[in-house]
């Protein structure tokens, strides 16, 4: 019946025929393109999950240090060190010292382990008084030196408002967090003859 009405309207049998594959070959393309598009949504959202996944682990298992130093009373304080990753890091050394000096007045050399989560405290004693003296109005900063999947590290510096009168702590407020993340000391040798140095000092003046 629609062949009749083709031949009808003077359409022929074959040229139908020879236009059935060029219907097939656009098809084909429509239905290829199509199948592109979505391959390529699917891989940018792929790609896009896989940054976020990576994002997520590096966040989790870098290290990262909070560093907090609390007044007990007006002659003890103590600092709050806390590992926010959950990787272990080895604690080595921590710096005080005074933002108008360029270099620490107080490093306190130590081998302490810090599991991913939890906190190490130790009193300050004297330390503090050592960075300011008896009379000292003005802030302070304190870092951390650590050892982290067999890479040295060292925090941002955190600071404090700090008022010392007659040798007794009247004020010790936090400033603000560390600006940066924890940074890769790359130069291995020279850290190690500071520490030296400074292991030669603490047993001179222990002598």
């Amino acid at each position: 019946m629609h062949l009749q009405w083709l031949t009808q309207r003077g359409i022929p049998f074959t040229l139908i025929v020879e236009y059935i594959p060029l219907l097939a070959t656009v098809t084909t393309t429509i239905l290829s393109i199509v199948l592109a598009r979505a391959t390529l949504r699917y891989a940018e959202a792929s790609d896009k999950s896989l940054a976020l996944a990576r994002e997520e682990f590096e966040r989790q298992w870098s290290p990262e240090l909070h560093i907090k130093l609390e007044r007990i009373s007006s002659r003890k304080t103590k600092i709050v060190v806390t590992n926010l990753g959950k990787i272990s890091v080895l604690l080595q050394m921590v710096q005080l010292r005074q933002l108008s000096l360029a270099v620490p007045s107080l490093r306190s050399l130590l081998n302490e382990p810090l599991v991913g989560g939890y906190t190490w405290t130790d009193e300050l004693g004297q330390h503090l008084f050592t960075c300011t003296g008896d009379d000292y109005e003005g802030q302070i900063a304190a870092s951390v030196t650590f050892y982290a999947s067999g890479r040295m590290y060292r925090t941002d510096w955190f600071r404090f408002q700090v008022q010392v009168r007659h040798g007794e702590v009247h004020q010790l407020d936090p400033v603000n967090i560390a600006a940066r993340r924890v940074q890769t000391l790359d130069d291995v040798e020279e850290i190690q003859q500071e520490l030296v140095k400074d292991v030669v000092k603490v047993k001179a003046a222990n002598a």
